[in-house]
């Protein structure tokens, strides 16, 4: 598909926002049919792989552009309360945070820990469909074409270089360990030979090995070998966007386009200081009430010195894990209206996944497949019920599951809202969920309601310091380890992050704290008429819309419940 849009967009807003999301829609699987696995949406065909060169990536911003323009030019004013207003402000936020952090040139410093596409890609072969004979012809066509994709990413790199972006050198390191990983596996271990191995095909499971051991693993050698041999040397030594050329912009555009808000880097970091400061008065209180101690860091290394409290190795962090999981599933109609029936499974790292600095997340189900909470059980020792308890409620119930789940399973929506989600209403609906999880008795540990308040907003404050007040690596470690949150081998993983995702952390908190004020003014307002389950189901039911659009959303809901 081009980026030709000759055809005039049609004059009613509601046909006329459909019409525009129907090729968004269109040509956003077209250019990036992976994203399919992760959205609970099913293919016509699963040979496609994104096009990563600078023409597909010239051509796409002009059709982004084309297609903003139309969309800005359609009155959505009289839809709100209607899918199509959903869809509007969904596309409208996606298309201007897209544009927006182009002055980043992400493309030429692809490189990530996180979820860099070598592991990305290694998910997508273990999802790959197999069971008929043109799914496994087609499989075969993709994972032919990875070779070219791996060796456009090193030009990408290299051209980076010479204008001057790069990604830090640990993050690099860490990148590097991971590709190494991959590497040592056995043929029959490789992430990207699943589909071979779930197919009782021989000649196909021959062929992909094959390809495999032929192009897909020398792939992945010659870019690691460039990331150790030429890029590792090249690349920045400092943390800090800015480092990069536009870097303050960069990180003020990121900001916008993950917590959805206009608020500069400096208004993040005061408003972040200043809730920190009310998270550690809360935490001394109850410090005097457990412990009879008033200092914040003493009341700290009391909860993590409680021997209840740690794990004995990684099987019980496992087991530990799954039954927060299930009690909290067991609760979740009592706050809830619209429970959706998808389960969620706990699922540990895959070994050459573990100690490379990636966290603990959450991968969406669909229909056919539940959705997964994946967790390191690496350095046990290091590890707490109490953040083990919180991590828990934060990724499965009633966090990122009950919310993928419940978007997904919402009648009438466009289904382009399966591809779009933004981190501001979406990691803020989960950090909210920590503190729900208290209300809902979910917390078994004496540690937990510690450990979860010491650590929010420090990322609003961290993050911000790292990209944009000189906040050194031993800085930074020093202020997350002082939560209590996370073990100090942790800090370091997380300042990694922070460098390679600039503006992300912030989000969580950001949007957080919106959806508690939002929920405080809906108390207010109704009174002994609020229900929390219809709160809930009102925040939820439009996926992660914008944070604006979210109070315009609950606001309209109060006004109509104080109507009747």
């Amino acid at each position: 598909m081009t980026a030709c849009t000759e055809q005039l967009t049609p004059v009613d807003p509601a046909v006329s926002v459909n019409y525009i999301a129907d090729r968004y829609y269109a040509w956003a699987l077209q250019r990036r049919p992976e994203q399919a696995y992760f959205s609970a949406i099913d293919l016509e065909h699963h040979d496609g792989l994104f096009d990563n060169s600078p023409t597909a990536l010239s051509d796409a911003r002009q059709f982004e552009d084309a297609l903003r323009v139309e969309l800005e030019a359609v009155d959505i004013s009289t839809l709100q309360g209607s899918a199509e207003w959903v869809t509007a402000v969904l596309l409208k936020q996606q298309l201007s945070g897209d544009v927006g952090v182009r002055i980043c040139r992400q493309e030429l410093w692809n490189v990530s820990q996180m979820g860099g596409w070598h592991l990305t890609y290694g998910q997508v072969a273990q999802l790959q469909p197999v069971e008929t004979q043109e799914q496994r012809d087609e499989a075969l066509v993709r994972w032919a074409k990875f070779a070219a994709f791996a060796d456009q990413e090193i030009e990408n790199l290299k051209s980076g270089i010479d204008q001057g972006y790069s990604a830090p050198q640990t993050v690099v390191q860490r990148v590097i360990k991971q590709v190494d990983g991959v590497l040592a596996l056995p043929a029959a271990d490789s992430p990207y030979n699943s589909p071979g191995v779930r197919s009782d095909d021989e000649e196909f499971a021959g062929a992909m090995q094959q390809l495999l051991q032929d192009s897909i693993n020398p792939a992945l050698q010659r870019f690691r070998d460039y990331l150790a041999n030429e890029y590792l040397a090249a690349a920045r030594e400092e943390l800090s966007i800015t480092a990069n050329p536009d870097g303050l912009a960069c990180y003020e555009a990121s900001l916008r386009a993950y917590t959805t808000l206009d608020r500069s880097g400096k208004d993040v970091y005061e408003l972040g200081k200043k809730t920190v400061a009310e998270n550690r008065e809360t935490v001394i209180r109850l410090g005097r009430s457990l412990y009879e101690i008033s200092d914040f860091a003493e009341i700290i290394i009391a909860a993590k010195a409680d021997p209840a409290d740690g794990f004995a190795d990684g099987n019980e962090i496992l087991r530990f894990s799954q039954d927060m999981v299930r009690r909290a599933e067991l609760e979740m109609p009592n706050w809830v209206g619209n429970m959706p029936e998808q389960p969620v499974e706990v699922v540990p790292f895959p070994q050459h996944e573990e100690g490379t600095g990636r966290s603990a997340h959450y991968r969406p189900g669909n229909a056919d497949r539940p959705g997964e909470y994946r967790i390191p059980l690496h350095q046990p020792e290091d590890q707490y019920r109490g953040n083990a308890e919180a991590t828990a409620f934060h990724e499965a119930w009633p966090g990122h599951h009950l919310q993928v789940a419940t978007a997904q399973a919402v009648d009438g929506l466009h289904p382009v809202t399966r591809i779009i989600w933004f981190s501001g209403p979406g990691e803020g609906w989960a950090r909210y969920s920590e503190a729900l999880a208290e209300e809902m008795g979910l917390y078994q540990s004496a540690t937990g309601p510690i450990l979860r308040r010491a650590w929010p907003a420090r990322g609003m404050v961290v993050d911000p310091g790292i990209h944009l007040f000189g906040w050194s690596r031993e800085q930074a470690i020093d202020f997350m380890s002082e939560s209590g949150r996370f073990p100090r081998s942790s800090g370091d993983s997380m300042v990694d992050r922070i460098a390679i995702m600039p503006g992300q952390l912030t989000a969580y908190d950001s949007g957080g704290l919106e959806i508690i004020a939002l929920r405080r003014q809906a108390e207010e307002a109704l009174a002994e008429d609020f229900d929390i389950r219809e709160f809930h189901d009102r925040v939820l039911e439009n996926g992660t819309i914008p944070l604006g659009s979210l109070r315009a959303h609950i606001e309209a809901w109060i006004a109509d419940q104080k109507a009747e």
